[in-house]
């Protein structure tokens, strides 16, 4: 599991295909890499992934087929920069919010907008993932946890601010209009939707906003993402 704070910039060494259409993407990556051990999590741009070989400030990952289809990390190339994030360790700060590392597709920044002292950034995506995304709700745009500022349903977009630490400090700074970007929605609005697509919570249940807290708590302490006192796993 992740926050969204981002630890640093790393830069892509190489992406090579392997058999099968899989790939081994190699980062290098001082400062996540201090504590690293095989088969430890690092969020990539927002994608986790498992270190197979380390060393020297650099890691090795493999990329399965289906994270090369569904993210930006099939378009990375040698040189290319890189949001890295270590797993959270139980005793730290939840800073940002609660980011799996599991992709849920991406977005393409339909437009920026400079501030005075921040940017207001456009992301246009489909309809499936346009849906979990809520005004003042969190997301994860290439690893970075925001707060989404607006949603424009006619257009298929959202809004988001980056204050001048987030366009200094990782790769949304350097982000031109027409990029691709890995989004991640927040995990509560995919146990809400399954909850009552299921058919597990009636009507006039859902109408008690008391008890959709309580199931959504119960529902994210049975899969193990926090604990029954609120803290992290």
């Amino acid at each position: 599991m992740f926050t969204g704070i981002i630890e640093e910039l790393g830069t892509v060494e190489s992406l090579d295909l392997l058999d099968g259409d899989a790939a081994r993407l190699t980062i290098r990556g001082p400062k996540v890499t201090e504590d690293a051990a095989h088969g430890a999590s690092i969020a990539v741009n927002g994608c986790c992934l498992t270190v197979v070989e380390y060393g020297g400030g650099v890691f090795t990952a493999d990329v399965m087929r289906e994270t090369l289809e569904r993210t930006s990390l099939g378009g990375l190339q040698k040189g290319s920069p890189v949001n890295l994030e270590r797993a959270v360790a139980a005793h730290e700060r939840l800073g940002g919010h609660i980011v799996q590392g599991h992709v849920d597709g991406t977005g393409t920044i339909a437009g920026r907008t400079p501030g005075e002292h921040w940017e207001d950034v456009r992301i246009a995506t489909s309809p499936e993932i346009l849906k979990y995304v809520a005004e003042k709700g969190s997301i994860a745009i290439d690893g970075v946890s925001l707060t989404v500022t607006d949603v424009d349903d006619a257009s298929g977009t959202f809004g988001v601010s980056l204050i001048p630490t987030t366009l200094e400090l990782t790769v949304l700074g350097g982000n031109s209009v027409g990029d691709t970007v890995n989004l991640e929605v927040d995990v509560i609005a995919k146990y809400v939707e399954r909850l009552l697509t299921a058919g597990n919570v009636k009507d006039s249940v859902v109408n008690d906003s008391i008890v959709k807290d309580s199931i959504v708590k119960d529902s994210i302490v049975k899969d193990n993402i926090v604990t029954d006192n609120g803290g992290v796993r």
